[in-house]
């Protein structure tokens, strides 16, 4: 079973299994809530499409994105008690590596992704525990961007990548810890992104230009304060 199965299982497990917590009441809860995370952001990086390829990039090139795990800060603000705005904050590194015909070569030494992101939330309470789902737009922002070290050699030593428009859908669980505010978060979110890269030579002529199946799972576990 991989990571995300289990950690979709963790989510419904909580959700059905936590120990019972003091019930805060709906209309007592403030509409602020802030949760610091650690998050696993798990990328697929596939190339759904080769643009143009002067290199000569034989058939079958395809493409590998890293994993990751790194801080996160989610802030949330509740318009309702059964529904809420939610925003995210992390910076997230990763490198690509050449697949299929590509086996073993380095096409993306590093590059770095803010995601912003936005999502609606609807909260389903279950006495203490409150189980909730999500969706919304995100505008994945690409900075840093290094040329691997097979691009390189092929003659493009220079990468961009386009920023992109996406979209985020989210599940996962909060637990209070008594009635003070603070809580225990779960929180499930896949991506669905498809940005373009191009490599340039060091004169700026586009030498391979792909398009990538991005769509990362990211997976959050961590602490939540609301006031």
């Amino acid at each position: 079973m991989n990571l995300k199965i289990k950690y979709l299982s963790g989510i419904a497990a909580l959700a059905m299994f936590a120990a019972p917590a003091q019930t805060i009441a709906q209309d007592d809860a403030g509409k602020l809530q802030v949760k610091l995370l650690g998050t696993a952001v798990l990328p697929d990086g596939k190339i759904s499409k080769v643009r143009s390829n002067a290199v000569g990039a034989p058939a079958g090139t395809q493409a590998k994105a890293s994993d990751n795990v790194v801080p996160t800060l989610a802030v949330e603000y509740f318009l309702s008690p059964n529904f809420s705005v939610e925003t995210i904050c992390c910076l997230t590194a990763h490198h690509i590596n050449g697949a299929g015909a590509l086996a073993g070569t380095n096409l993306v030494r590093t590059v770095k992704i803010l995601p912003a992101t936005v999502t609606l939330k609807a909260h389903m309470p279950l006495g203490p525990i409150k189980p909730y789902i999500g969706a919304g737009p995100t505008y994945f922002i690409f900075i840093s961007e290094k040329s691997g070290t097979t691009t390189t050699a092929l003659g493009a030593p220079k990468l961009k990548i386009d920023d992109k428009v996406g979209a985020v859908l989210q599940a996962g669980v909060d637990v209070p810890l008594g009635a003070n505010g603070f809580g225990l978060s779960l929180d499930a979110k896949r991506y669905f992104v498809r940005p373009v890269a191009h490599w340039l030579t060091a004169g700026g002529v586009e030498a391979l230009s792909t398009r990538h199946k991005l769509d990362p799972w990211v997976l959050s576990a961590g602490v939540s304060y609301r006031f």
